[in-house]
């Protein structure tokens, strides 16, 4: 992993299971908070966890988001349907009203949108790997090229996805080892930021080895709810990798948007928290509109302080948390 920032840990924007060595995440002992929030409106329920809420800490947001999907690897392959049910589900996900209210408590209950610009292929062959320096060498080529012109680029997450039977990696963590994807920014020469967000085709693999997140009957949804999980993070946490890169730098914290005391961003804590049944807060949910269901993550919500479900209207406004340490 990268080194610490000046908060003392390095943030997450990857979406990982805890599984193989290292420690889980230790579960707080702590019960219900005072007030009328109560465990059965949290996923699952899962016990209220308020030692993991998100505080603000200045950094930037994007209420307005846009994003488009490139498929990484050629049209020989992916097959057309996965990609029209891709698309057409992480579109409607990210806009949907009933999941939104539960993200809009992080923008002060002002609405957010999100607009979906059609798919591309990429041309080229499937990688057997692909690395964050991969991916950030690939975001420049296209930024280079002119093949990013005509997005709003300090709004747009460019989402690469993966081809089947490629590996993901970021430090010392694989998609053989859980790794789902990640997000974060590139800045090219010019001074411009392009943000981007990574996964994988989570599925078991023809040797019984697992690559990525599998939680759903369909590797489609595994990618859905991956990117739904990045482009939330994105969306509440933009630059992240700033902070990162920053490491030790006193400068580092104020890159940060919503982040708990722990690091994580919107959609890391629920899936530590729900291991082993990911199904506790990897659901097909109902569109509000009513048009069919999608596959989603799940993301942290600091008014029931644990993961949350879509809600029929926003959570009452509060005053936005922000965190206490000394700003610089």
């Amino acid at each position: 992993m990268k080194g610490p920032t000046a908060m003392g840990l390095r943030p997450l924007n990857v979406v990982i299971r805890r599984r193989g060595p290292g420690p889980r995440p230790a579960r707080p002992e702590t019960g219900a908070p005072a007030g009328r929030v109560l465990p059965e409106a949290i996923a699952g329920g899962l016990p209220p966890t308020p030692d993991h809420d998100l505080q603000y800490h200045g950094g930037k947001t994007i209420r307005d988001l846009a994003f488009t999907n490139l498929y990484v690897g050629g049209a020989q392959a992916w097959d057309p349907s996965n990609r029209q049910r891709i698309d057409g589900a992480l579109a409607a996900a990210m806009s949907d009203a009933h999941l939104n209210n539960v993200m809009m408590q992080y923008f002060a209950n002002r609405g957010i949108t999100s607009r979906f610009a059609p798919s591309q292929v990429l041309s080229g062959a499937p990688p057997a790997t692909m690395s964050q320096a991969d991916v950030e060498a690939l975001v420049g080529q296209l930024y280079a090229r002119g093949q990013l012109s005509g997005f709003a680029l300090g709004a747009t997450v460019f989402d690469f996805m993966l081809p089947s039977g490629t590996v993901l990696t970021i430090d010392s963590a694989s998609s053989l080892q859980g790794l789902g994807g990640f997000h974060g920014s590139v800045h090219p020469a010019d001074g411009a930021t392009v943000y981007y967000a990574v996964g994988v085709f989570s599925e078991v693999l023809p040797d019984g080895r697992t690559n990525g997140i599998v939680a759903f009957d369909a590797p489609w949804k595994n990618v859905v709810a991956t990117f739904y999980h990045e482009l939330n993070e994105a969306r509440t946490d933009a630059d992240v990798e700033d902070a990162i890169r920053a490491g030790n730098d006193p400068i580092a914290e104020r890159f940060l948007g919503w982040v708990s005391p722990q690091g994580e961003e919107c959609g890391d804590f629920p899936i530590f928290e729900s291991e082993p049944n990911l199904s506790l807060v990897m659901q097909e949910v109902p569109l509000t509109d009513g048009n069919g269901t999608v596959p989603v993550q799940f993301q942290y919500s600091d008014a029931v302080h644990g993961p949350e479900g879509p809600i029929p209207a926003p959570h009452a406004a509060r005053t936005q948390r922000r965190s206490q340490k000394r700003r610089r």
